[in-house]
């Protein structure tokens, strides 16, 4: 069975070529999120297999997202995506219970790998 994923990021660009590159490997798109805030609805609402969430984003950044899907689900996975740069963000996110990062602009090998490293 296919693998849902929930695609967080506020560039709708980032979001389509994310999606482009699971979706075409057989990752089933459970949903979208523009925002922090959004995302943890939306995960509270879809139980996805696993989130891609974007670091710098309004409203709600993705960290604090992570920390709030992460309270509501101990099991969840996540994997941060961040712009070159932003290693004290990374360390922070691996540190509340990210999974695995992966740097802007995206390498759809390194998408891949990072998935199947988390979820198969």
């Amino acid at each position: 069975m296919a693998k849902n994923v929930l695609v967080s990021d506020d560039a709708a660009f980032m979001r389509m070529m994310i999606k482009d590159i699971l979706s075409k490997n057989g990752y089933n798109i459970a949903g979208e999120a523009e925002n922090g805030a959004i995302a943890v609805e939306k995960y509270k609402e879809l139980k996805p297999d696993l989130v891609l969430m974007d670091i710098t984003m309004p409203e709600k950044d993705g960290i604090q997202a992570l920390k709030d899907i992460k309270a509501a689900d101990p099991n969840a996975n996540v994997i941060m995506c961040s712009a070159m740069g932003q290693q004290a963000m990374v360390i922070e996110a691996i540190q509340a219970g990210a999974k695995d990062f992966i740097v802007k602009p995206f390498q759809a090998d390194r998408v891949l790998e990072a998935v199947k490293k988390v979820i198969g």
